[in-house]
């Protein structure tokens, strides 16, 4: 958006996919949004973060069932092998809530399959237990308050389908750091098989935090946070070289030996991980990842920051590299070179890049905050493939089926492929999901390429800037899901058009649930609105991405955008310059909050504003608010963050921060307020959302 645009054109205004102690970590744990598990068919995406999974005629049952529970593993945990098809825990049993240890034992030793959630700290007695958690469970943490104090989980032999999930397990420390008395681990495996450890926060036990023994195989360890302990993660303990092994997007943080120590396996594929040694703390990383014996590794894309010794192998084991960065690290980093297995004949998934890593994994890693209470509708499931193997061949299509005035939920589940096509869901058609069902937000994109000064097709003029987006949503309860919205309006080619804006999504709604996606253009890629200036509009996106440089999150809707990743990128003649935010709030309204989140990108220091006041149409009576608060900001960002507009001083208007990190984050004055703690209490989550409680679909 540039200073001109109070024109009529403009008027609907218009990513790729600190220490343990840190406030950044502390935040992470606590940025709940509600206490109870949602329902829905949503699924975990190969890198990581809330995704979706294709969920074909899902029943009614299934529906009600809580979050993540009807989730099936990635990696090897996924491969069908040993009589298991995949890995999917307790789906299908009765779900219980257990507060209690008589409550978790009962229910995780029993013979039936369960979905066991976890909704309290639950102290183990005595110190150092670990529950033999028998097969065909799901154990998972409801939101932030699944705690296992002072002890764990114990998997044995031929044990299989387990999922532990968004759970804390911490603190059975007995008082000696290199523990050779206490075996208390947080999750110990001995001869287990389809395991799958996803979105935990393990820390300060007695010995290891992960224990892999005796040929556990079929594993996967995904989206963790290992911290402060001595030993993260040892896997082996066997003269067998049988195992096979996924771990990805781990935060191993603060711990000193197995992160991890891989031994004997056939198949260890680690790709996506951050390792980080902080500075001068009395824990001194001896060594990363490590390849003993007889192991064949494939190391790909993951990120090491100040340890000593980040790659090591024996002579005797095989470790391809590629990808990694190595930052301030220091003796041995044998990863030059070397073949091993390809991970893709056995299973799909989808690389981050190594750079995105830390901001990306620090975001996602450990346990994920709820987002509402068990649906009570049946959800119709739509299905859209290219190849005609879905019901319809394009989302508008599908969009298109779904009768107008619905009141129960509707998941248009995309088949992963590119669809050129814009995509309009009309306010007739509540309750619509748009749901990717590939492994990864990168495998389902819907792109475009209209702008604001494009011509419609039966000469009635330009599409202006809303009437460019490639998908626009106009109905209340839209959601979307792993996938990528896109717009790649090509601006060098067309520098002789009036009106270069060109959205990607487009919002014009109240109760907008964004989970997972990506979302990428350059000039006004995110529209966030309303449907009227007196509507209210609450969105809220989580665990995403937006890619853009100019204006390219406006609006004026009330809306979150909560630990994801903004990516600032330069403009069509390569240079740096742009704007985050353009809210166009209207007084009494909350604008946008920008929480726990990571601003990067690759462009020149000092060129991005935070934002600018958007007086739509120039009306002075809209008060534009952004908040930008716990938040890691690159050096990118200006350090008088914030500009005028269009005559509308920014000063005038409400834009501040709290608590924000990084290089570009900067100290309070006059061209940088900061709220006060007790200003900053009532800038939260739950503050936006004003008692709606989004629960995925």
């Amino acid at each position: 958006m540039t200073a001109d645009r109070r024109t009529a054109q403009h008027a609907p205004h218009g990513p790729t996919d600190g220490s343990h102690r840190s406030r950044r970590a502390r935040l992470a744990l606590v940025t709940a949004v509600a206490t109870t598990l949602a329902a829905g068919v949503a699924a975990t995406t190969a890198n990581g973060l809330p995704g979706a999974h294709d969920a074909p005629g899902i029943s009614a049952a299934a529906a009600a069932s809580p979050v993540r529970a009807d989730e099936a593993a990635d990696g090897f945990a996924s491969v069908d092998a040993l009589g298991q098809d995949g890995t999917y825990g307790g789906r299908g049993g009765e779900t219980v809530t257990v507060r209690t240890l008589a409550d978790l034992e009962k229910y995780a030793t029993a013979p039936q399959p369960y979905v066991i959630v976890v909704a309290a700290a639950i102290t183990m007695d005595p110190k150092g237990r670990e529950i033999k958690v028998a097969s065909d469970k799901t154990i998972i943490g409801s939101g932030t308050s699944g705690h296992i104090v002072g002890g764990g989980f114990f998997l044995g032999q031929g044990v299989h389908n387990v999922i532990i999930r968004n759970l804390t397990i911490r603190d059975s420390y007995a008082g000696t750091w290199n523990d050779k008395e206490h075996d208390w681990d947080a999750i110990q495996m001995d001869g287990a098989h389809h395991v799958w450890i996803d979105h935990n926060d393990l820390r300060n036990m007695a010995d290891g935090l992960i224990d892999s023994r005796k040929d556990t195989t079929y594993l996967t360890v995904s989206w963790n946070r290992l911290q402060h302990d001595n030993k993260a993660f040892g896997i082996g303990w066997t003269e067998n070289t049988t195992a096979d092994i996924t771990i990805h997007h781990n935060w191993l943080h603060e711990t000193e030996q197995r992160n991890p120590s891989t031994d004997n396996v056939a198949h260890a594929h680690l790709y996506n991980n951050f390792l980080q040694d902080d500075p001068g703390t009395d824990i001194t990383t001896s060594y990363g990842n490590y390849a003993r014996g007889h192991t064949n590794m494939v190391l790909e894309n993951s990120y090491f920051d100040g340890l000593n010794n980040p790659v090591t192998r024996d002579s005797t084991a095989t470790l391809a590299q590629r990808g990694s960065v190595f930052a301030g690290t220091t003796g041995r980093n044998e990863s030059g070179g070397g073949t091993s297995f390809d991970p893709r004949s056995y299973y799909a998934y989808t690389l981050d890049a190594a750079a995105e890593v830390p901001a990306l994994v620090k975001a996602g890693a450990g346990p994920r905050s709820t987002v509402g209470a068990a649906a009570t509708a049946a959800v119709t499931t739509l299905t859209v493939a290219k190849d005609g193997s879905g019901q319809y061949g394009s989302v508008q299509a599908a969009v298109n089926a779904v009768p107008a005035g619905n009141t129960a939920r509707t998941v248009i589940s995309i088949a992963p492929g590119t669809y050129r096509e814009p995509v309009r869901i009309p306010s007739t058609k509540q309750n619509v999901t748009l749901q990717g069902s590939g492994p990864s937000r990168r495998s389902t994109v819907i792109v475009y390429d209209n702008a604001s000064g494009t011509q419609k097709p039966d000469g009635s003029g330009p599409y202006g800037t809303g009437g460019s987006a490639t998908v626009a949503a106009e109905a209340d309860g839209f959601q979307a899901r792993n996938l990528t919205i896109a717009n790649d309006f090509d601006e060098a080619a067309h520098q002789d058009m009036s009106g270069l804006q060109a959205v990607a999504l487009r919002t014009a709604a109240d109760k907008v649930f964004l989970d997972s996606i990506i979302t990428e253009g350059d000039q006004d890629t995110l529209l966030l609105d309303t449907a009227a200036k007196e509507k209210l509009g609450r969105v809220y996106m989580r665990n995403s991405y937006v890619v853009g440089n100019v204006d390219f999150v406006f609006g004026r809707a009330s809306a979150v955008i909560d630990a994801s990743v903004i990516t600032l990128k330069k403009r069509w003649n390569g240079s740096s310059a742009g704007y985050i935010t353009a809210p166009s709030t209207a007084a009494g309204r909350k604008g946008f909050l920008i929480n726990n989140s990571t601003v990067n990108g690759d462009v020149s220091p000092a060129t991005f504003y935070l934002g600018r006041p958007w007086h739509a149409g120039g009306d002075a009576t809209l008060d534009p608010m952004t908040t930008v608060r716990d938040t890691t900001l690159s050096a990118a960002i200006r350090p008088a963050p914030w500009t005028d507009m269009s005559g509308f001083s920014w000063k005038d208007d409400r834009f501040a921060e709290y608590r924000n990190d990084g290089p570009g984050a900067g100290t309070a004055g006059g061209d940088r307020p900061q709220l006060s703690d007790g200003a900053a209490a009532g800038q939260e989550v739950a503050d936006w959302l004003s008692g709606w409680t989004p629960s995925a679909s």
